[in-house]
This record gives structure tokens, C-alpha cells and sequence, in this order.
């Protein structure tokens, strides 16, 4: 059986790319042209994975966002996902997490249900909360770890003893890697702590939002994020991308930015990699 951390390193290879896109798509935010449509935040996704999908490793999609929909919010994640081509990854984007018989209701949802390749997940609650997404070695579980919010300074930079909490996560993830399909979620915003968890966990592979409207460092994020051989590293970019324009010609410039970026980090990753 191939694990989800090879799947994700033959999709970065077959694809020649780190990028991912959020699909967070927000109707007050689509093109007004769009306003009319019952199915518009569908078109929307539709026309931006027409788009990107040869330029992309994965597409994360925050499930607030369809969640949150009036009516047909499932529907709508539902078929959006259907038109994600199979050779491209899938990231629900929950961060879910609570006690052990709850999880498992989340994890037979987000991966047999919705057919998502992978999932995030809070690991506040301890490793029963983390366990039942862990099960299937081809189902990716990207643990919050470090992420890109000012906010982050609240929890996870507290000492424990010598070392912050964000260490103690990534400590555990990797005794819990025994599927080899645990990944992190760490923010390009925190590039020192980024490369100090590489250190850590040298192959597992990092989903790094903070790109774009957080104003994270691509150029850190590519060579701290990526394992030696220069991969491993997701690099999650939506608002820049998805709402590079607001008129109907929003497709086309999804992709020039998204090409834009995807060739930006393969640059980087000639630069430090040799890839």
C-alpha cells in the first residue's frame, strides 16, 4: 500500500510543483457577474480549477466556507471535489479534533464520505483525538503545529520545561508517524521555528499556509519546508490567487498568479535544492 507521505512526493514530482490552492471561497467575494447564479460559488471553484489544475500538488478547501453556506453547502464541497482531477491531492481543512468516538464520526466523513485524500487536525485533546484519522496509511493528517496567526503566541511559543509547546507537538507527531501519513501544519510567518521542526522531522512532509495576504516569506518557507531532496513542503496560497481579480477575467488571472508562484518556488527550489 502506498503511504499518503509517497502519494503526496509522486504528485509533487508528476506535477513539478509545491503549490497548493485554497478553494475558501467566499460569495461575498465573487465576481459580480456571478451574483445571479444559484450555483455560484460551484462556478466559481469550477472555472479556477480549470484554470490551475496543471500548476498545482493539492487543493485545500476550508470547510467553513461551504459550512456555512445557506442551503446545499455539502453539495456544493461535494461536487467540487468530483471536478478536482485524481491526479491532484485533496486537503479538508476542518481542523477537527475532540474525544475519540467523535473523531471517528469526522474521519469516516472527511475521508469516506467527501473521498478527501487528507484532513487537518487539532491535537489539543491528545493522541485518542488524533487516532482515528491515523488509521489508513493512504489518508493524510496534517497536525496543527505552528501556525500562521498572530495568535499562535498565545499557546503553542509556552515553555514546557526547555522547550515551547509547538516542539512537544512535533515530538509526538513523529512517535505517532507510524503510517508514515502524519504531516504539520507550520506557518510561513514563523520561518526560524520552521526550519528547527525540519531539524525534527527531517521527511515529514509540512503544510505551510501563511503566503500572500499573511505576508509570509515564500523564498524561507521553500527552503525550510522542504526535505533535503527538495520536496515535502506545501505551500498554501488562496486569497492572491483565487481573487487575483474581481471582473470576469478572474480565471485567467488565478492563473498567471498561481503560475507566477509555482514558477517563483521552483526557482527556490533550483536554488537550494538542484532539483
Amino acid at each position: 500500500m502506498t503511504t499518503f507521505t509517497e502519494r503526496l512526493l509522486q504528485v509533487q514530482q508528476n506535477q513539478r510543483s509545491l503549490l497548493c490552492i485554497g478553494l475558501d471561497t467566499d460569495p461575498l467575494l465573487l465576481p459580480p457577474h456571478l451574483a445571479s447564479s444559484q450555483n455560484a460559488v460551484f462556478e466559481f471553484n469550477r472555472a479556477i480549477i480549470e484554470a490551475t489544475h496543471d500548476l498545482v500538488c493539492c487543493y485545500k478547501i476550508n470547510l467553513a466556507f461551504y459550512e456555512a453556506l445557506e442551503d446545499g453547502g455539502w453539495n456544493v464541497l461535494q461536487k467540487t471535489l468530483e471536478y478536482i482531477p485524481k491526479d491532484v491531492l485533496t486537503i479538508g481543512d476542518g481542523k477537527r479534533g475532540d474525544i475519540g468516538n467523535t473523531s471517528a464520526r469526522y474521519a469516516d466523513a472527511l475521508f469516506n464520505q467527501f473521498g478527501f485524500d487528507a484532513a487537518t487536525v487539532n491535537p489539543y485533546m491528545g493522541f485518542d483525538s488524533v487516532e482515528p484519522f491515523l488509521s489508513n496509511p493512504e489518508r493524510g493528517v496534517f497536525i496543527l503545529a505552528l501556525t500562521s496567526n498572530s495568535g499562535s503566541k498565545d499557546f503553542q511559543h509556552l515553555k514546557i520545561g526547555k522547550r515551547p509547546l509547538y516542539e512537544r507537538v512535533v515530538s509526538a507527531a513523529k512517535k505517532w508517524n507510524t503510517n508514515n501519513n502524519i504531516g504539520l501544519v507550520v506557518g510561513a510567518t514563523q520561518p526560524k521555528q520552521m526550519k528547527r521542526i525540519r531539524a525534527i522531522v527531517p521527511r515529514m512532509p509540512l503544510l505551510i499556509p501563511g503566503i500572500g495576504a499573511q505576508g509570509g516569506d515564500l523564498p524561507s518557507a521553500v527552503q525550510y519546508g522542504c526535505t533535503k531532496e527538495g520536496h515535502g513542503a506545501v505551500i498554501n496560497v488562496s486569497r492572491s490567487v483565487i481573487y487575483a481579480s474581481r471582473s470576469s477575467d478572474y480565471a485567467s488571472a488565478a492563473r498567471q498568479e498561481a503560475l507566477r508562484l509555482r514558477d517563483k518556488i521552483r526557482t527556490i527550489q533550483e536554488e537550494f535544492f538542484k532539483v
